[in-house]
């Protein structure tokens, strides 16, 4: 059972820095230049150097291991090092992860990065290929033999028991869709720059696994992203605003796997990002009502409706009428579906450039804003805050 009292990481920690690669579908160098890339970009946004540093946290999933990234990055010795199971679900879980350290002394400036050529190499979206006989295999064996073989697969399961439970149809996925792309229309960092859609072009896209679209999955990316993690006191002597840490955490929910979890009571919901929002919120203090931005993870735009209701910023089976109405400010970067994919990483930054009031789709001087990692895993949530 998850805990049942407010933690005590909240405003402990603070991000200094954010650095990225262009992102691409062929970014032309290997997984670890690209990381070594975003990671000097971060410091140097920082204004730190990589003799600063004495922690690197990133994805399980990540081929570049963090002894062979601090030796390329010019990081000498490291007294904390960490990684992050479940894929996606572990973006905002590497800098709780980086909090943790830095808060507890075990050191002084991390660094958070993910790296891949996810788009001209390893193709996520293409499913299941080989797996090493594991526990994790067998979880999954119970489902591909009935041709349930690729991501989109595994959600459109859920996407299409939400709109049977709230007599939906897929349209309702459409206002996720045009909502990123509008923003991402508007970033010169993103890969769909000057690129919006209609929700006419969402009804038209092809059918990828109904109730799924093309327009309803995100895209393929190669590219990096790396934060600076340090201790608020240090971060206010830096260049740039920081952005706190106001809560974070992890959560997985009963029944749990990764991306099947077909066998629990219900499909209409995302119960590990409900163990998320029962501990960002206790931790913070802070309600819905109290968050400025949401940058939602978005690798299938049914997933965002459902974070939304798993939050409480509105009730099951009315979060296609909450972003129609545009009530939130919500991934304004252009998500996963209209920048770029890294695994949730650039979505973190984004909430980062919100704070700082950098964005090139600023919201104001927005105080608090949301993120969150990967669903339909264990996965992991930020609140961040402005300073002061």
């Amino acid at each position: 059972m998850s805990i049942h009292r407010a933690d005590s990481l909240g405003g402990r920690a603070a991000i200094a820095g954010i650095g990225a690669t262009e992102f691409s579908k062929d970014s032309g160098r290997s997984e670890l230049k690209l990381a070594v890339e975003a990671v000097r970009a971060a410091l140097d946004d920082a204004g730190l150097t990589p003799a600063d540093v004495d922690g690197m946290v990133t994805f399980t999933m990540d081929t570049n291991p963090e002894i062979t990234v601090a030796q390329a990055a010019g990081i000498g010795e490291l007294s904390f090092f960490s990684r992050v199971h479940y894929g996606g679900g572990a973006a905002c879980a590497t800098v709780q992860q980086a909090a943790l350290a830095v808060a507890t002394g075990l050191a002084e400036v991390v660094v958070c990065y993910r790296a891949f050529n996810e788009r001209s190499v390893r193709r996520f979206g293409s499913g299941v290929q080989q797996r090493e006989p594991s526990a994790e295999g067998a979880a999954l064996g119970w489902n591909l033999p009935f041709g349930l073989l690729t991501p989109a697969s595994w959600v459109a399961m859920a996407a299409q028991r939400y709109l049977h439970t709230y007599g939906l149809t897929p349209d309702a996925f459409g206002h996720v869709a045009v909502t990123d792309r509008r923003h991402a229309a508007t970033n010169p960092a993103a890969y769909f720059h000057r690129r919006p859609i209609t929700l006419a072009d969402h009804a038209a896209s092809r059918w990828i696994v109904e109730p799924l679209r093309l327009l309803d999955c995100c895209q393929e990316t190669d590219g990096a992203q790396a934060i600076v993690v340090t201790s608020p006191e240090r971060a206010r002597t830096l260049p740039n605003p920081p952005a706190l840490i106001t809560a974070a955490a992890q959560g997985a929910g009963r029944a749990q796997e990764q991306m099947t979890s077909f066998y629990r009571d219900g499909l209409a919901g995302l119960p590990e990002m409900q163990v998320v929002a029962r501990q960002l919120w206790r931790t913070s203090g802070l309600t819905p009502a109290d968050i400025d931005v949401a940058i939602l993870y978005d690798h299938f735009t049914p997933f965002v409706l459902m974070q939304l209701e798993e939050f409480g910023f509105c009730a099951p089976g009315e979060a296609a009428d909450f972003v129609a109405a545009d009530a939130l400010p919500l991934n304004t970067h252009g998500g996963q579906l209209g920048e770029a994919y890294l695994h949730g990483m650039n979505g973190i930054a984004e909430a980062v450039r919100q704070l700082r009031g950098t964005s090139v789709n600023q919201t104001g001087t927005p105080a608090h804003v949301l993120v969150t990692a990967g669903t339909g895993v264990p996965t992991s949530g930020l609140v961040l805050g402005a300073d002061g």
